[in-house]
């Protein structure tokens, strides 16, 4: 192979009528073991992306790797309430023609940026297909979102008594930046040029956002290898070291003078100096979209004067099924949300913050719970339904002897990104007490809240039929009344959601041969 490049594709997504985005996202790319389809070297990577097949960014090119870490970054809006697919391609590049159909095609994937940020520490593993018969390797995605760090940073390095790596010659040093990562893993975000035939290398001053390096945590742990270059890809390594953008910032003196350790074979030990970034502040944009509850383009905007659709549809179902409550008192979830003090995504949160006890008093007192969240968590997607399923499921389980029934309300304005989990969590909470209504607001496309809803098909996972039909699934915007009447769009909606409620107590009743209790007569004084 002699360069690979990759490109990316966004299917199906307009970005002018699209919702404003919650956040930016970094999309990170690696390749293992790809197709080699040249005959006398390895392939020359080559990604390529683009927004409704228009293409909208490409990696750089590597030379001689089948194991390339793309150093340029893919930067995406990320729109949490709507599907964004995406389509990866990777090539090996022969040429200098910008015409992909005249370099070797490697292989392809497709998934949602939702998955990519859904998975486990936002890290996607998929293979790479495309090319029938071959196996074309895998491809790594990674996603982090981007803080609003709008710094430059321009720093330079020299190093002094590096090791000597060629047999006929001095080495051909460069050097590669990685920030690290909250799983202990790191992500390369800088290559500096070569220099050749040097022990005591000065590399060229570079410019990088802070973001890149750190994402605005000057704390973050930085690691800094050093590599003599070789023409066929297999560079040898002399050593690293790890620093912070707080200690760069020292400038240039013996504090911000690095020994540069080399593997544990050798342990040689170099010295390596940095001048120190100079920082240029620019704008920064604190705006975070649609999903700022401060903003009145957000569907949890608080108007003084009047409920948003959250908050209606809480109260129209809510002060309905709660006559049913004897004691009024309802645990409260939120899901889709990071969380102070370390800022961790939840998909199962009290709303109240009480872990010991979510649960909260009436109607009022849920909406006084989601009011107050809006003020101290930080809304983030992928939108997650399995785990509050679950919650309640575990519920469920412990009384099943007909003295109680559960309902879950879920409110919901995002398309949901774990779509396989809560069929699963649904198939199996069917076999117990409780029916689940979903209300979707906002514009988002809800085709696949029609499949859990399961009046025309079923609901099925890993081969299993759901017992029961438990779901209820309504768009709140079919029920807004056209004069701006709430109260009259708030009647509707809960008339049809609380419709189906009835017949399924009834039919996990007979099923488990559960009768009513029989009527007590009348107390005669």
């Amino acid at each position: 192979m002699d360069k690979v490049e990759a490109t990316a594709t966004v299917r199906d997504f307009d970005p002018i009528s699209g919702s404003i985005p919650a956040t930016k996202v970094e999309i990170t790319v690696s390749c293992r073991n790809l197709l080699d389809r040249d005959t006398f070297s390895k392939s020359d990577p080559c990604k390529f992306s683009a927004f409704t097949m228009i293409i909208f960014g490409r990696t750089e090119v590597i030379d001689n790797t089948l194991n390339p870490d793309f150093v340029r970054k893919y930067i995406l809006d990320y729109f949490f309430e709507e599907k964004q697919n995406l389509r990866f391609d990777v090539y090996d590049i022969d040429s200098k023609s910008p015409d992909l159909a005249k370099h070797d095609f490697l292989g392809q994937v497709f998934c949602t940026l939702g998955e990519i940020v859904g998975s486990p520490a936002s890290r996607l593993e998929k293979p790479l297909g495309g090319i029938p018969g071959k196996k074309c390797g895998t491809i790594i995605l990674s996603a982090e979102e981007l803080g609003n760090c709008r710094d430059y940073a321009t720093m330079q390095f020299c190093a002094n008594k590096l090791d000597k790596k060629d047999f006929f010659g001095k080495s051909d040093p460069f050097m590669v930046f990685y920030r690290s990562n909250e799983d202990g893993t790191f992500t390369i975000c800088h290559k500096t040029e070569v220099v050749k035939n040097t022990l005591n290398p000065v590399w060229e001053p570079f410019s990088i956002p802070v973001r890149a390096l750190c994402n605005g945590d000057y704390d973050r742990t930085i690691k800094v290898e050093v590599y003599d270059w070789d023409r066929d890809g297999s560079h040898d390594f002399i050593g690293e070291f790890t620093t912070s953008f707080k200690e760069l910032c020292r400038g240039q003196n013996q504090l911000n003078v690095y020994e540069v350790s080399g593997d544990k074979i050798d342990q040689y030990h170099h010295h390596l100096q940095s001048s120190g970034p100079l920082c240029k502040n620019s704008n920064v944009d604190c705006c975070t979209g649609a999903r700022n509850p401060s903003q009145s383009t957000s569907l949890h905007y608080m108007n003084p004067y009047q409920m948003n659709a959250y908050a209606m549809a809480l109260k129209a179902v809510g002060e309905i099924i709660q006559d049913y409550d004897s004691d009024k008192m309802f645990p409260a979830l939120g899901f889709g949300a990071k969380l102070p003090p370390d800022w961790r995504v939840s998909h199962e949160f009290p709303l109240n913050g009480n872990v010991d006890n979510p649960y909260c008093n009436g109607m009022e007192g849920i909406l006084e719970a989601y009011h107050q969240s809006l003020k101290t968590v930080q809304l983030y997607g992928p939108t997650n339904f399995a785990p509050v399923v679950n919650h309640v499921a575990r519920y469920a389980a412990a009384v099943q002897d007909g003295s109680q029934y559960f309902v879950l309300l879920i409110i919901t304005d995002g398309v949901i990104s774990d779509m396989a989990q809560t069929k699963e969590a649904i198939v199996n909470a069917a076999k117990l007490p409780m029916s689940i209504i979903i209300v979707g607001v906002g514009q988002a496309e809800f085709d696949a809240m029609v499949e859990l809803d399961g009046d025309d098909v079923r609901i099925s996972s890993r081969g299993k039929v759901a017992e029961r039909d438990i779901v209820q699934f309504v768009p709140f915007r079919d029920y807004m009344d056209r004069t701006g009447n709430h109260v009259l769009s708030m009647a509707r909606l809960a008339k049809d959601v609380l419709a189906e409620i009835p017949d399924q107590l009834i039919s996990y009743m007979k099923s488990r041969a559960i009768k009513p209790n029989p009527v007590f007569p009348p107390y005669i004084l």
